[in-house]
C-alpha cells in the first residue's frame, strides 16, 4: 500500500525549499548541507508512510506492528469510502486500533473477541477490502 507518487514530489519540493532557507546564498558547506540532509529525510518519511502492510498469514491478521489471532476475530464489516468519515469520526471508539491511510478509500472494521484485549475492534484501511474480509471470515 504505497503512498501516491505526487506525495514524493511534494515532499521533495518542500525539502528543497527548506534547504534553500538554510542555504540563503552562503558559500561552503551551508550551501548544500540542507539539500543533502532534508531531501532524503523527506523522501524516507513519505516512503515509511506507505510501507505499512496488512496481511492474513499463519492464522493471524497482521496490520503494521499489531497482530491478532484469527480465532479472536468476530464480525467483519467493509466500510465504504463514503461511510468512512462516520466510522472514523463520531462512531469511533477511542480505544479501537486504527490503521488508517488517507489515500486509501475503504476500511474494514474487525470486531475482536479476545477477552484479554481491551480493544473492542480494529479499523484497517485496505485497497482490497472484500478480499481481506473474505480471508478473515474463511
Amino acid at each position: 500500500m504505497s503512498t501516491p507518487l505526487w506525495w514524493f514530489l511534494f515532499a521533495a519540493g518542500i525539502a528543497a525549499l527548506l534547504g534553500a532557507e538554510i542555504h540563503m546564498g552562503y558559500p561552503g558547506v551551508r550551501s548544500w548541507i540542507g539539500y543533502v540532509v532534508l531531501i532524503p529525510l523527506a523522501l524516507l518519511a513519505v516512503w515509511r508512510l506507505g510501507s505499512v502492510r496488512v496481511r492474513v498469514a499463519d492464522g493471524e491478521l497482521v496490520a503494521g506492528d499489531e497482530r491478532i489471532r484469527l480465532e479472536h476475530v468476530g464480525r467483519v464489516q467493509v466500510v465504504s469510502k463514503k461511510a468512512k468519515q462516520e466510522a472514523l469520526g463520531p462512531e469511533l471508539d477511542p480505544i479501537a486500533h486504527v490503521l488508517h491511510r488517507s489515500w486509501i478509500g475503504p476500511v474494514v472494521r474487525i470486531e475482536t473477541t479476545d477477552p484479554a484485549s481491551p480493544v473492542p475492534y480494529w479499523v484497517v484501511s485496505s485497497r482490497r477490502p472484500e478480499e481481506l474480509a473474505a480471508a478473515l471470515r474463511g
